[in-house]
């Protein structure tokens, strides 16, 4: 390394200014959406644990590990980050320094600690997020397993309606959050994009290594949220496809114990040899083909079409209602995540075709 020969060529302010002016609007914008709805709701109902539901003691020990999982989650980010961040400024310290070794460390480590106060702001927004959404993920599961002990069509419409509305709420409380976040990151990205290829001095990890730090941080942000409100939209979409598989299970033991028991007397297999036939010529699908059909004869029969027309009710009900994270109407999958990518690869290439000229003799 070679000795300092000026500061303009370790320290570029117009990067420094930008840098800045992102992370405080990135970090403005998760400390005043979080503490508004702290503020508005509480933690506990923030959080969708309060005791009055009858979740809190039941669900008390996976509440407890989740919570631990995302505080790690948020610790061992800020603490690589911060390494980051602590290794770049005592590389630019090296070379870049003031009257005074005292001075120069002062301001070593309050740029440190600043930076890690913005950065522990705007990652926990995100982790807060993550938990809730995770705290949701402990409650489909248990509706799964509702599938296995229940057979009661009206208590799974009961459940499954009121986790609607909790994925409505959370929707509701994070979307202004989600949407500036992703607005203030995609702009902060192209501002660097901008700025680095449109340098023409000499960049390097000394008086550049910000851009890439902040970056980091923003880009691990955007991936802790949408990779949280992803994961509940398919744990939520995934029901329906439990759902239909109870359904067709119950189904064929419905019937085949219908069919045995009607075998075995002479009297009830005259009576009920229509009903079956129905079942078998027909698609279970097509609810059309019930309207044509009077009132069943057989009163085994007339027991099971009640249950079966609630279970087919039910998954319909699932499939046109899957739920999710929503953001304004768009629910957050992967067939979102694929256009956000294509989306900001588009932009990656427009910006790149602005300021990179090759030229040609």
């Amino acid at each position: 390394m070679k000795p300092f020969n000026g500061c303009s060529k370790y320290q570029i302010k117009r990067f420094e200014l930008d840098i800045v002016a992102s992370q405080a609007i990135l970090a403005a914008v998760s400390l005043l959406c979080l503490s508004h709805n702290l503020r508005k709701y509480g933690i506990r109902k923030f959080l969708f644990v309060d005791r009055f539901t009858g979740q809190m003691v039941r669900f008390r020990d996976e509440y407890i590990q989740k919570i631990w999982i995302s505080f790690r989650l948020l610790g061992l980010w800020v603490l690589a980050c911060v390494v980051l961040k602590i290794a770049r400024e005592v590389i630019r310290l090296l070379y870049v320094h003031h009257d005074s070794w005292w001075k120069s460390v002062s301001i070593l480590l309050a740029f440190v600690l600043s930076w890690t106060y913005l950065t522990t702001i705007s990652l926990s927004a995100c982790i807060m997020f993550h938990l809730v959404c995770n705290l949701q993920v402990i409650h489909f599961d248990d509706y799964g397993e509702l599938l296995e002990r229940e057979s009661d069509v009206l208590v799974f419409m009961e459940e499954h309606i009121r986790l609607r509305h909790h994925l409505s709420k959370i929707s509701h409380r994070f979307r202004i959050f989600l949407l500036l976040q992703f607005l203030v990151v995609t702009a902060s990205q192209f501002v660097t994009l901008f700025r680095t290829t449109g340098y023409r001095g000499t960049f390097t990890f000394i008086n550049g290594g910000d851009f890439a730090v902040s970056s980091i941080i923003q880009v691990v942000g955007i991936i802790i949220c949408l990779h949280a409100a992803a994961k509940i939209s398919h744990r939520a979409q995934r029901i329906a496809s439990v759902a239909s598989k109870w359904h067709a299970v119950l189904t064929c033991v419905s019937t085949d114990a219908f069919l045995l028991r009607s075998s075995n007397n002479v009297e009830s297999l005259e009576t009920a040899s229509n009903p079956p036939s129905v079942l078998v010529n027909y698609s279970e699908s097509d609810l059309e083909s019930f309207d044509f059909l009077g009132m069943p004869s057989n009163p085994q029969y007339a027991s099971y079409m009640p249950s079966y027309i609630r279970r087919q009710a039910f998954v319909m009900y699932l499939l046109n209602n899957p739920g999710g994270i929503t953001l304004y109407g768009w629910t957050v999958d992967r067939s979102l995540l694929n256009t956000i990518f294509f989306i900001e690869l588009s932009l990656v290439l427009f910006v790149l075709g602005k300021t990179i000229v090759v030229t040609t003799r």
